[in-house]
């Protein structure tokens, strides 16, 4: 493995920089050169915290073990009846007196929770305290303005740990909200399940050679051990965050993190909460900001809990700013020969040109266009009304009109390398739903390096107007996504009582300063510009989870080969079908540099 591992992000960044693909920039190069040294100390990091995770393991076996003795030996102290009669009886009976002369209530659960401790105080003195893990290396966290390359670098450091880190994960902001809102859900449904469940007794309960109430009394500690664990559900949701540590795999850990923001309340909870669990058991976070940490919560909600989680990334990351005020997007994109992907206005000319673009790409295909129906998170589904081979159509009120969210767009994004979207007006003040909607959809078509035609009613520089009027708000941004209709709402969170239709409460829109809006809208416009490049475009088959999907299937034989999506827009038939290519580790490897320059 270690012999196909790509150079570091120093030595890539300075052949990128040589070969003209980059312009030279010494904030970057200091990045780069910050990545290259933690990258080194990574490799040590990963053999400690093998051994480290060997050594816990077999102290977890040991304490599982010794915790079940002491059960079995309370368990035959029942079965005698000694425990039972001479100790339990007693003390209930003086405690009940002692309730009743003092005419208090004695909370439920008090002597179990006793219990509990004292059993978890002896296993320490029986097995010792739990192994500490080995120190981790600081992290970075990187932030700066739209188009300063925070991102690239990221990704360039996260493809050179490949083959050093066995446990690595790159998120997005909104991805990385519904996944932990997904696994709080399915935590919550399956505590419910289990207790409902009669059958819950473990079968090494069952086969002890006791009777009936005593296993029924083994079950019930250890139904309150988890319950227990389960009280507090982030750190539980932080553990299968990253990785699924019982499932036997061992190492280091990182988290790739882009675009960390606090949108509400609920986002400071919940990535204070995970976050610094990662943090505390040493998975090493590499994040991207607009923002400086301190800088994240300007509206100063839940100011204690944030306080808390800054003070955690600074102790855990070191902090870097990328200060170039240049757009690199921009000016690749300056450099590029124009390709039609972006029609504009809407008039005769431009729609017939949009629509004879889609007839030609459905047309290249190789299918038939077909509605189609796809899952989206939390067992909802997404109907989409055009589609063909990876091929989709939407119009803008479709996507944007309705109350989806990034959830639907990360389906969307996923499933289809090419998307066409028809009637984007000028974003105002009168549709703020509908951009920040279509800034959403935006992220997740550039996160999952889609391909995007659009029709719309201005250049992409003044597609975003309206800002003077006042802060565009999407009261369905702040939408806690549930399994059922009906479901509280995240903005439940923000502001107590009900919701009025309309629209948001004062309150929650004076938190909003409107400045979050603006670097989203620099954003959104950046990402449009740069799409329409060349070297985005030609990156789409290397990078969209369509292709990837597509090579797994081929079981990464290199001797197989794959339609070019590049072919896809080749508007000669014959010379499209020859158009082949073979899929080598080192050319994909080339390409994922070239095409995320600028991400």
């Amino acid at each position: 493995m270690k012999g196909s591992k790509l150079a570091g992000p120093l030595p890539q960044y300075r052949d990128l920089v040589e070969k003209g693909r980059l312009q030279n920039d010494p904030y970057q190069e200091k990045v780069a050169l910050a990545l290259e040294n933690l990258l080194q100390r990574l490799e040590q990091y990963e053999k400690d915290m093998q051994e480290y995770h060997i050594k816990l393991a077999n102290w977890e076996k040991k304490r599982d073990d010794e915790r079940r003795r002491l059960l079995m030996e309370e368990a035959e102290l029942k079965q005698q009846g000694d425990f039972w009669t001479s100790v339990n009886k007693r003390r209930i009976e003086l405690l009940g007196r002692w309730t009743f002369r003092r005419n208090v209530d004695v909370e439920p659960g008090v002597g179990k929770w006793v219990t509990y401790l004292n059993r978890e105080k002896k296993l320490d003195s029986l097995v010792g305290r739990r192994p500490t893990a080995p120190p981790a290396p600081k992290g970075l966290y990187i932030y700066g303005n739209v188009g300063s390359g925070k991102t690239m670098l990221m990704d360039i450091f996260y493809g050179a740990t490949e083959g050093i880190i066995k446990h690595r994960r790159r998120l997005h902001f909104h991805e990385a909200m519904l996944k932990i809102n997904e696994e709080m859900h399915r935590l919550w449904k399956n505590q419910v399940e289990e207790k409902s469940l009669q059958s819950s007794i473990s079968s090494w309960i069952m086969n002890l050679p006791v009777d009936m109430k005593v296993k029924e009394w083994l079950a019930a500690e250890e139904r309150y051990k988890q319950e227990v664990q389960m009280k507090n559900i982030l750190p539980e949701v932080a553990d299968k965050f990253l990785v699924d540590w019982k499932a036997g795999q061992r190492g280091a850990s990182i988290l790739c993190f882009d675009e960390i923001q606090t949108v509400d309340v609920f986002a400071i909870v919940a990535l204070s909460g995970i976050l610094s669990r990662l943090l505390s058991n040493g998975t090493v976070l590499i994040a991207t900001s607009n923002r400086a940490p301190k800088d994240l919560n300007q509206d100063g909600m839940q100011r204690e809990i944030f306080q808390k989680f800054v003070a955690k990334l600074e102790k855990h990351c070191e902090v870097v700013l990328v200060g170039s005020e240049i757009d690199y997007r921009r000016l690749i994109a300056q450099r590029s020969v124009d390709q039609v992907h972006y029609f504009w206005p809407l008039d005769g000319i431009t729609l017939k040109e949009f629509e004879k673009t889609w007839c030609q790409v459905a047309d290249q295909s190789g299918g038939q266009i077909t509605s189609n129906t796809i899952p989206v998170m939390f067992g909802r589904t997404l109907e989409v009304p055009e589609s063909c081979n990876g091929v989709a159509r939407f119009t803008f009120d479709y996507l944007c009109g309705r109350p989806v969210g990034a959830a639907d767009y990360i389906a969307v994004a996923k499933n289809y390398h090419t998307v066409f979207i028809s009637d984007i007006p000028v974003m105002s003040m009168r549709i703020r739903d509908k951009a920040r909607r279509f800034i959403t959809l935006v992220d997740e078509l550039y996160n999952h390096h889609c391909r995007l035609f659009c029709s719309a009613a201005s250049s992409i520089d003044n597609l975003f107007q309206g800002t003077e009027e006042g802060t565009l708000f999407d009261l369905e941004s702040f939408q806690f996504e549930t399994e059922t209709e009906g479901s509280k709402l995240r903005r439940n969170v923000l502001a107590e009582g009900s919701v009025s239709s309309g629209g948001a409460p004062a309150g929650i829109v004076s938190m909003l300063s409107g400045q979050e809006e603006m670097f989203a809208f620099r954003r959104a416009v950046s990402r449009l510009i740069e799409m329409q490049t060349p070297l985005y475009l030609e990156g789409v088959g290397f990078l969209h989870p369509y292709f990837q999907r597509q090579r797994q299937e081929f079981g990464n034989d290199h001797s197989n080969t794959l339609q070019s999506p590049a072919s896809l827009l080749d508007s000669d038939p014959a010379k499209r079908n020859k158009t082949r290519m073979v899929i080598s580790h080192k050319a994909l490897s080339a390409c994922i540099i070239k095409f995320l320059l600028f991400a």
